[in-house]
């Protein structure tokens, strides 16, 4: 299995790597990553947490703030989730969101949100295995590939 860590900046190109290698309308709404896009950057290490195995990383999550409101703080958000494609079906997502939930308690965090496109059943059966619950559906939210596709909001109460 995996070894799960904080993201280095030494880490970049592997989960650049990563996140062209995951890259799809039927996963994300956003445009095709350039090979520039620098998550490290955009979210800030402290903020990644990485699956490193052998040579290389096999995946990671991201969080950050749900909002910038004050009064929002108790909630934090996954911002993404990536598995390096030859590792998926390994356990590699479910240890990194597991990962994600503990950092989150000890924040003091108070729940733990995500979106996810219809669909993306892969996904979504990985959340509910970890007690994620839709709380509400934007129909047609998108439109990708010439389909109008909903994002589901799910969350997970870390008070339980």
């Amino acid at each position: 299995m995996a070894e799960l860590r904080t993201a280095r900046a030494e880490d970049r190109e592997e989960i650049r790597r990563i996140d062209l290698a995951t890259w799809s309308p039927r996963v994300t709404p956003g445009p095709r990553p350039d090979g520039e896009r620098d998550l490290l950057e955009d979210f800030g290490a402290a903020n990644v947490i990485v699956a490193e195995a052998g040579e290389g990383l096999a995946g990671y999550l991201i969080l950050g703030a749900w909002t910038k409101l004050d009064s929002s703080r108790h909630v934090l958000e996954v911002k993404g989730l990536a598995v390096d494609p030859a590792r998926q079906g390994e356990g590699v997502g479910g240890a990194l969101l597991d990962a994600g939930i503990e950092r989150a308690r000890g924040e003091g965090r108070r729940k733990l949100t995500l979106r996810v496109l219809g669909g993306n059943d892969g996904a979504r059966r990985l959340y509910e295995s970890r007690g994620f619950e839709v709380e509400g559906t934007l129909r047609g939210a998108f439109l990708l590939d010439g389909d109008y596709v909903d994002d589901h909001l799910m969350a997970l109460d870390l008070t339980t």
